[in-house]
């Protein structure tokens, strides 16, 4: 099943993040975009989320530093760009794997693409490293590991059912029972054409 693929890349990703465990670590693909290529992004995909996941821990610290703190924004902005490029991506990817696919008359679309929903998998992965965390600490009281530990039992929960619901897309668009019609993102914040204030800059 390819959520077993997915979900394994996703751990692997968090583990090989949390072995220095900073921001400003130097990133490494072990995929071969050539060779590996659904591999390759998916393991870019979830380090994305995985550096920004605790970019939004950082910004949090009531006392950061303003300018820091403005840096540090930037910096989460460049990487929700960077995050959305990545779903367009495997979203080309799963275009291209099926575009020989005869689709079935009655064939309905589904409310988000393949690649949509690797995304949410992929933050439940780190919801669910770090629940597991929370829920193991050694320093927290009994009350707080408890609560922990449901909200834990549930997202596990989660990543099954998301992890079949993304399986049986993938089969129904294979079979042509399902269609798929992706939109670009089209944000406009980033645009100096289509954001007022930088326009004005210009």
């Amino acid at each position: 099943m390819f959520s077993d693929k997915a979900n394994k890349i996703f751990q692997t990703v968090i583990d090989q993040y949390h072995v220095i465990n900073t921001v400003d670590q130097e990133f490494e693909n072990p995929y071969d975009r050539n060779s590996h290529l659904i591999e390759h992004l998916l393991y870019r995909k979830c380090w994305i989320d995985t550096v920004q996941w605790h970019y939004e821990d950082i910004i949090r610290d009531p006392q950061i530093d303003p300018i820091a703190a403005l840096t540090l924004k930037r910096k989460i902005d460049a990487s929700n760009q960077d995050r959305t490029d990545m779903v367009e991506f495997v979203d080309s990817y799963f275009l291209d794997k099926y575009s020989d696919v005869s689709i079935k008359n009655g064939a309905r679309i589904n409310t988000e693409s393949p690649a949509w929903a690797i995304d949410r998998l992929s933050i439940l992965a780190l919801k669910i490293y770090h629940m597991n965390e929370e829920a193991t600490r050694t320093d927290a009281s009994q009350d707080h590991i408890n609560a922990c530990q449901k909200k834990l039992d549930i997202l596990l929960e989660q990543r099954v059912d998301l992890s079949t619901a993304l399986d049986q897309l993938l089969e129904d668009i294979s079979n042509g029972d399902k269609y798929m019609k992706v939109y670009k993102q089209m944000k406009m914040y980033n645009d100096d054409e289509l954001n007022p204030v930088l326009r004005a800059l210009k």
